[in-house]
């Protein structure tokens, strides 16, 4: 399998918030011919009047100086995103397909097999087709119980409630999948579907397969993303400020000690257990004795 496959696509990773991402960004940017560039629309989009404190309004000022890259360089400074930032300062009216293929036509070259980017709850790239590259999608989904669990952490967090696990982020996670996945399917681009568990607790494997149907050849720097990463991420999970979380790709497996009921149910819910199996464990990876709902 040759590095270098032909000319440069663009590969969207999209699904639910907080199903690994920025985790899985980073690692494809760890190889020499992948440049991940995050949430890239995020940072595009030109932000509402009441986002006045808001990162993507920030990096507008000369705040963005301040604000890093994970390529090492301040943001204002980055090879990728310092010149796109400072057009933006006045050409922000623009539409988004033309603020994203100026970030991206410098990019364009025989060396760089594929460019990524990761905001996940976009739409707008899916259905552009001005873009003039191929375009080719992850589903990432993350499973329904560690989903629902990482969302009643992030509201204690927040707000400081109890950590309690309900219905209601059951069925979102169906609800939103459900949505997500007839978007995707009707967009007509090319979908792998990859589940979170799967690349987290078996990431050679996971990656080997996303690889092949990359048509890169996988590199083993993809395994210790945040050592080796060619990524241009300015916003996305808070580990971007912690670079040694990012070191390797790790499991959070925090719900598997869970005592919520709802955590309990939810493989007996059969509309919720059946889209669980197909999105997340479709590649069999992790054998019958992980607790796949």
């Amino acid at each position: 399998m040759n590095d270098v496959s032909g000319p440069t696509g663009l590969l969207l990773i999209r699904g639910l918030g907080h199903s690994g991402s920025t985790i899985l960004d980073l690692a494809l940017g760890a190889h020499p011919n992948v440049v991940g560039l995050g949430e890239a629309v995020r940072v595009l989009d030109k932000p509402l009047p009441e986002e006045t404190r808001q990162a993507p309004r920030e990096l507008r000022s000369d705040l963005c100086f301040e604000l890093p890259c994970t390529c090492g360089a301040s943001a204002g400074n980055c090879p990728v995103w310092g010149p796109i930032l400072s057009w933006l300062r006045v050409h922000d009216d623009r539409p988004l397909i033309e603020k994203f293929n100026r970030l991206i036509e410098p990019l364009i070259c025989s060396s760089t097999s594929w460019l990524v980017e990761s905001f996940q709850s976009d739409q707008q790239l899916i259905n552009a087709y001005n873009l003039g590259i191929p375009v080719r999608i992850v589903y990432l989904v993350r499973d329904v119980r560690s989903w629902s669990h990482n969302e009643a952490r992030r509201g204690v967090t927040r707000y400081g409630r109890g950590v309690t696990v309900g219905w209601r982020s059951l069925l979102r996670w169906w609800r939103v999948n459900r949505r997500t996945e007839k978007i995707l399917q009707d967009s007509g681009h090319p979908i792998f579907n990859l589940g979170y568990e799967e690349l987290a607790l078996q990431p050679e494997v996971a990656l080997r397969k996303l690889c092949d149907w990359l048509d890169i050849a996988f590199d083993p720097l993809m395994l210790q993303p945040g050592l080796n990463s060619r990524s241009h991420i300015l916003l996305g999970n808070p580990m971007l400020a912690k670079p040694v979380d990012s070191h390797a790709i790790r499991y959070d497996g925090a719900w598997l000690t869970s005592t919520a009921l709802s955590l309990r149910v939810a493989p007996l819910l059969p509309f919720v257990a059946a889209m669980n199996r197909r999105l997340v464990y479709s590649h069999g990876l992790l054998g019958e004795g992980w607790p796949a709902a």
